[in-house]
């Protein structure tokens, strides 16, 4: 009876994953290569430790530390800013000097990999730790969850440097038997994780190249972001742009005609909330428009610029306190109950004259 070791089973999931990447209208090529790149290793790992394969033993520590780079630059390129070569291009050097451990320094692999995992899974903690609002090419509809999507796989890039120190620990223990072992499950569920969470359109961002978001100044004072705000406010009523469930903070800031950071800062002093929820705030307001407009809850919500069912009951249920059911028993209510009073008083009137 064949068996295939689990490694090749999580490849063979993250090919189909990433071919029904290529079959969807909109790509990364970055998030592509981090998809193929899990899948490679997948079978590397497979080939080195199940088959037993020499020259592959070699090979895994090089494929293995090119997936910590390629997701940086997809979490950067896909939330932060676009893609640029000068920046994103040299990280890809990384597995060029596992290369060069292997050949001059072989007895630092096992600093050298689970370091490079360790300090890009860090890297990734840190800069997700503004918020969405660090994100400003995440669209708005999907609120807090690519941050999350992004924490998974900073977690997954943990899991796989804890594997290595497993691996240490159990050589030093003498159970070097386990070392095939602690590979295959950490390193499958690992890339496994990788590849499925990568592959969620709450990353999704609009292809059009942007300007990167520089740095600048805080409002000096209360007044100027109440100006700005007034300014955002008034854009959003003339356009509507809050329908549009791909907008973002950076096409919002090019509109507005401001820096993406001082702009993600006035809404957050001004409101208390992050972008999202601001412009989410718009969305429910003009889906319960929409609602007392006769409109079912899916057409409102469709109509709003949401795109998921959940995120909109969520938001719903926070700006109005109600589920959008609920709230829209409530309005029939108050409508039946304001045609009532007014025909007790068309009644009253009608016996006074």
């Amino acid at each position: 009876m064949l068996a295939l070791p689990v490694s090749i089973v999580v490849s063979l999931a993250l090919c189909f994953l990433l071919l029904r990447r290529l079959l969807t209208g909109r790509r990364s090529t970055i998030v592509i290569a981090l998809l193929g790149a899990c899948a490679v290793q997948g079978i590397v790992n497979a080939l080195a430790q199940f088959y037993a394969v020499p020259v592959m033993r070699l090979v895994q520590p090089i494929t293995a530390t090119l997936i910590p780079p390629l997701a940086w630059i997809a979490l950067e390129t896909t939330a932060v800013r676009r893609f640029n070569p000068r920046r994103d291009l040299p990280h890809l050097a990384v597995p060029a000097f596992t290369t060069f451990c292997i050949g001059f320094a072989p007895q630092t692999l096992d600093i050298v990999v689970p370091g490079i995992f360790t300090i890009y899974g860090l890297a990734m903690f840190q800069s997700l730790r503004a918020g969405p609002d660090g994100l400003p090419l995440i669209r708005s509809e999907v609120d807090d969850w690519p941050i999350l999507i992004w924490r998974g796989v900073a977690l997954a890039l943990m899991l796989s440097a804890a594997s290595d120190w497993l691996i240490a620990a159990a050589q030093i223990a003498g159970e070097a038997w386990l070392q095939s072992w602690i590979i295959t499950l950490t390193s499958s569920v690992s890339l496994l994780l990788i590849g499925a969470l990568s592959l969620s359109e709450s990353l999704e961002t609009d292809e059009e190249p942007i300007q990167d978001p520089e740095t600048a100044p805080s409002p000096a004072d209360v007044e100027k972001d109440m100006e700005l705000m007034s300014h955002l406010d008034a854009i959003l009523a003339e356009h509507q742009m809050f329908l549009d469930p791909n907008l973002n903070l950076a096409r919002l800031a090019r509109r507005s005609a401001v820096p993406a950071k001082q702009l993600s800062i006035t809404i957050n002093r001004a409101t208390g909330q992050n972008v999202s929820r601001y412009i989410n705030s718009y969305r429910i307001r003009h889906a319960c428009e929409r609602l007392a407009a006769g409109s079912s809850v899916t057409n409102a919500m469709l109509e709003s610029g949401f795109n998921t069912k959940s995120n909109f009951n969520r938001e719903f249920q926070r700006v109005t306190g109600q589920s959008p059911t609920s709230w829209l028993a409530n309005e029939h209510n108050r409508a039946a109950r304001g045609r009532e009073v007014a025909s007790k008083g068309s009644g009253i009137r009608a016996e006074l004259n």
